[in-house]
């Protein structure tokens, strides 16, 4: 009943594109259907009239992206409102982008589609009518995320690293996808390229896996490993933005099933100072920009300080790397990082939801999942996040493939039986910063009367502000926006109970 009366409200408010197909799988909230022949979409990202104001809605209720237009007027005070005050002349960090990535089982996934509904999946990341992603990250190899482990350079000692070969996974899981992603992206789609592990015989155990380091003699090794893949990738005209020190550092300090290079902070210095940085800068790539800690929160920032306690190593680093999966931390830490470090750019750079063994890892339709993720983004866009990136963009209903049973969820489901792929409400929740915060786009301040609802804001590159609230309350949030500069009279906008709003001036 609540979704007919959904579709009913839809005919009278400003959507122009296709609706959801929303379809019920006993969680709190749907899941909308796509396939070969059809595919809810959103208009490319506009900015209002001077006259006027956007009011784009997701709600645990099934709205999606729904948009409404409204001309600017005088409101009556209410002293109820929350009251967001937005200072457009406080300016702070840029967006570099958004994004998902190319793992081998986002590929397996969307391989398993028919070629029209797997178009319809990348689009509905990478085009105007998508989310709009203007990144990708890119493993290095074989991640948990594949369906064995493997690297390029694999078999006995090979320390000029003669035998070192792109593998089968790349040439049907990575490239092509990204050589389309790269068709549908206005401008440079940004690749951010990550290693998990080494070849066997770099590491002191012989192990894909922890706890292990690399050996000494390796070093050198290991850094030209790197370049070995970017010259590799470069030949199939793909060229990477940039390249991270290794993906969590801290997962090769323990006993862990997930493919890992263990580092120490002095070590890592080291690394980064005698090898790998002078290794790229002196190579044809040496624009690339080189992020370390690609990890968690609990990394920010005393290891950088560790790490930069070598000049050399802090002199190459360009910015640190976020991941999801401890960010009940305090988000100071961030903000500490950037005092600290203000020189250098904070990316999160994996996230995704259903991690664990106490709960199921594909929650079809839960909307909890699309709050959290909703959370962690404005939380740190508020503590200088530039960008964030997702984990796998398509699993199937199991949560993988994953050859260490580390299933997890995904904004994208691939129910590849019936030719169909489920938009979770994560990638809704994606869609209100992705959609309408390009790169370029600068985070402005703002100032809240109470703080039952969690809000960021920025101003784009055409001059439009953008207010991004979480109201995950089981209540209305009325809300009033007051510009400090006086030049749009408020608006004024009713936040329903349990749902993401994106408001563009």
């Amino acid at each position: 009943m609540k979704f007919a009366i959904i579709l009913a409200f839809l005919h009278f408010c400003d959507v122009l594109a296709n609706q959801c197909a929303p379809r019920s799988y006993g969680y709190s909230s749907v899941v909308c259907v796509c396939n070969a022949s059809y595919c809810d979409n959103f208009p490319p990202n506009t900015k209002p009239q001077d006259s006027s104001y956007f009011v784009y809605t997701t709600t645990e209720g099934g709205l999606r992206l729904l948009r409404q237009s409204y001309h600017f007027h005088a409101y009556e005070r209410n002293s109820t409102d929350t009251i967001i005050t937005i200072d457009s002349s406080k300016r702070h960090q840029t967006i570099i982008g958004w994004g998902g990535a190319f793992t081998d089982s986002t590929g397996i996934n969307i391989n398993s589609l028919s070629e029209p509904a797997a178009a319809t999946l990348l689009r509905a990341y990478y085009s105007d009518n998508g989310l709009q992603y203007n990144m990708g990250r890119v493993p290095i190899g074989g991640t948990d995320f594949s369906t064995h482990g493997y690297s390029y350079n694999d078999g006995e000692e090979d320390p000029k690293l003669l035998r070192f070969n792109l593998t089968a996974e790349d040439f049907s899981y990575k490239i092509p996808l990204i050589k389309q992603a790269q068709a549908l992206v206005k401008g440079e789609l940004k690749l951010l390229a990550s290693a998990w592990t080494a070849p066997k015989w770099m590491k002191r155990n012989g192990m894909y896996t922890g706890p292990d380091f690399l050996k000494d003699e390796m070093y050198q090794a290991w850094a030209n490993y790197f370049v070995k893949f970017l010259r590799a990738y470069a030949t199939e005209k793909i060229n990477f933005w940039g390249l991270t020190t290794g993906n969590e550092p801290s997962t090769g300090l323990i006993p862990s099933k997930i493919n890992s290079v263990g580092w120490l902070p002095g070590s890592m210095g080291t690394f980064i100072a005698e090898n790998l940085g002078p290794t790229i800068r002196k190579s044809e790539f040496a624009s690339i920009k080189l992020l370390t800690i690609d990890d968690q929160l609990f990394m920010f920032p005393k290891m950088i300080e560790m790490i930069f306690k070598n000049e050399k190593a802090k002199d190459y680093i360009d910015g640190f790397g976020l991941h999801y999966y401890w960010n009940w931390l305090p988000r100071t830490w961030l903000k500490e990082t950037h005092d600290q470090y203000p020189e250098k750019f904070i990316l999160a750079t994996e996230s995704c939801e259903g991690v664990g063994i106490d709960q199921p890892h594909v929650k079809l339709g839960d909307w909890k999942r699309a709050e959290n993720y909703a959370s962690d983004i404005i939380k740190d866009l508020n503590n200088w996040v530039t960008g964030w990136i997702d984990w796998n963009m398509a699993l199937d209903l199991t949560g993988g493939p994953t050859y260490i049973d580390n299933n997890v969820d995904a904004p994208i489901i691939v129910n590849s039986t019936a030719g169909e792929f489920y938009k979770q409400p994560m990638y809704y929740a994606l869609a209100h910063f992705s959609k309408f915060l390009p790169e370029g786009s600068q985070r402005i301040s703002f100032t809240q009367t109470t703080n039952d609802i969690l809000v960021t804001s920025f101003i784009r590159p055409d001059g439009a502000v953008v207010v991004t609230i979480l109201n995950p309350n089981l209540h209305d949030a009325p809300i009033r926006i007051r510009p400090v500069d006086n030049k749009h009279a408020e608006v004024r906008a009713n936040i329903p109970t349990k749902s993401i709003v994106t408001i563009v001036y």
